[in-house]
């Protein structure tokens, strides 16, 4: 249940945080926002200033005076009231405020979504409920609203979802309800909670994304971070909970879709099945995810994901081998990211695109600036990041691929293709002469996708170049005896790396070709 407040020209909206006049909205900060809807919740009736102040200073303790600022600026952003008032918000002596002249209050009751379906435009709504500060020092609450602000902004650079304002959402912090009805007031599918505790030195984040009509807690994460300079604390936090979260996201909308059978199939349906797909990672699923997208860019001439897809699809069926033809294949894919990037330059996921066909098609310069281009529009956007590090990698710059690759996988620890970029990463240690880090992320990739080759002969390499020579021909057995589901997707860096080809060779006493 949520209400809505007619008071002269203006409406204030309860669930979602908005105020407006004759239909056009007004910027008004969230302390405000409480102040008005407390005064308008009263029904005419004096609000003391204590109150006021708990509900706009929740758990903190502060001066009349401020509750004076928030009132003015009310004021002033209301404007003159009807005839015999002399102000919207009426001072009452000695006790608070009053607001006289509401003349309709609405109880409504917001439908709720039905499962599975995206709920604006094609794309499935998010919003960030405030995140609850757990410390004893009200004065830190600060630190949990400037996390749930800066998330939010991270969140807003992803194009697949749209995602709640600040205002709309911020109301939760004061009204407490479950899950599912925060998310049918919003008109969103997904909700993302979370809780912040600063102890010492150390601050702990707490997360978690829920499905709202089944309840369910589709990922959830705790991270410690230093207390350093809060608002880079804040930025960091949102940086690595956007990227962790935004998979996720699409995964599960990606799942949903593909078990929808009933009724028109829109382009993003077609979009978020083949999305779900490709995550499967073998030839007959992207093989089928290939035609889905096909199917999208016919459906919808603008619609954007569904290129940048056939881009990624093209790109992955050459990486593993699985194209009877790679060169039409990279064209395809190399024409339907070019399309996904003027249909919308500012999609991180389009740059990303055009970055991967490139990688393959041996181009690493147009790689590396259009993975740049990614990482620049969404510096959360893990993609972008580890897309970097391979084509710096197989340009031949080990030290730099390092960087690229670790930062991509801190964000994103859960994609099910990060065997490939674990694998990636360990040979860009192994090549810049840190044989024991390359140990760890191909034990990494095998952790994640076991008894994949390509990770067990980089796994054999590392212990050759540590001279655990044992360790070493066990993992050669272990490599030869496995069965071959996929081709390494690193010919393009023994392809354009000769010297690095013949050390894998020399490190594990291979004749000829890698």
């Amino acid at each position: 249940m949520t209400k809505r407040f007619s008071f002269g020209p203006f409406l204030l909206d309860s669930a979602r945080g908005t105020l407006t006049r004759d239909g056009a909205a007004l910027a008004v900060g969230q302390r405000g926002l409480h102040i008005l809807l407390a005064l308008l919740e009263a029904g005419g009736e004096p609000v003391s200033k204590a109150e006021l102040m708990r509900l706009a200073w929740p758990g903190l303790v502060v001066e009349d005076s401020n509750l004076s600022v928030q009132v003015t600026a009310l004021r002033k952003l209301l404007g003159m009231p009807p005839a015999g008032e002399a102000e919207w918000i009426v001072t009452v002596p000695r006790l608070g405020y009053r607001l006289p002249a509401v003349s309709a209050v609405e109880d409504t009751q917001l439908a709720p979504l039905e499962h599975g379906e995206p709920d604006r435009g094609g794309r499935p709504g998010i919003a960030v409920l405030p995140f609850t500060h757990l410390g004893d020092d009200p004065a830190q609450e600060y630190l949990a609203d400037g996390v749930t602000e800066a998330l939010i902004t991270a969140l807003t650079r992803f194009r697949w979802f749209s995602v709640t304002g600040r205002n709309a959402s911020q109301v939760y912090k004061l009204k407490r309800v479950d899950s599912r009805t925060a998310a049918a007031e919003l008109a969103v599918r997904y909700l993302v909670e979370g809780s912040v505790r600063k102890s010492g030195a150390r601050v702990r984040i707490s997360t978690q994304l829920v499905d709202a009509p089944s309840g369910g807690c589709l990922w959830a994460d705790r991270q410690d971070f230093a207390d350093a300079d809060m608002f880079e604390v804040q930025d960091a936090i949102a940086l690595q909970v956007a990227g962790a979260i935004e998979p996720e996201l699409l995964r599960n909308a990606g799942a949903l879709a593909a078990r929808r059978r009933s009724g028109s199939v829109s382009g993003w349906d077609l979009v978020a099945r083949g999305s779900w797909l490709f995550h499967h990672v073998t030839k007959p699923t992207h093989l089928k995810a290939r035609e889905l997208f096909r199917q999208a860019s016919q459906i919808d001439a603008e619609l954007t994901e569904a290129r940048l897809w056939l881009g990624r699809v093209n790109a992955g069926l050459v990486a593993y081998g699985w194209s009877d033809d790679p060169a039409a294949d990279l064209r395809e894919g190399h024409a339907a990211a070019l399309e996904a990037v003027q249909l919308d330059e500012k999609n991180p996921y389009a740059h990303y695109a055009l970055a991967i066909v490139a990688v393959y098609a041996d181009d690493f310069a147009l790689a590396l600036r259009s993975a740049q281009k990614a990482v620049e529009l969404s510096p959360s956007f893990a993609l972008g990041h580890l897309v970097h590090g391979m084509a710096a990698l197989y340009s031949g710059h080990a030290g730099l691929a390092v960087q690229s690759l670790a930062h991509g996988l801190r964000l994103n620890r859960y994609d099910p293709q990060n065997f490939v970029w674990y694998n990636v990463l360990a040979l860009a240690f192994l090549f810049d002469n840190k044989p024991e880090d390359a140990l760890q992320r191909a034990l990494a990739a095998l952790q994640v996708r076991p008894a994949w080759r390509p990770a067990m002969r980089t796994l054999a390499a590392a212990n050759a170049a540590l001279g655990l020579d044992e360790a070493a021909a066990a993992w050669t057995r272990h490599w030869s005896q496995a069965p071959t589901t996929t081709a390494d997707a690193l010919q393009p860096l023994w392809r354009c790396n000769p010297r690095w080809a013949e050390d894998m060779r020399r490190l594990l006493h291979e004749p000829g070709e890698v």
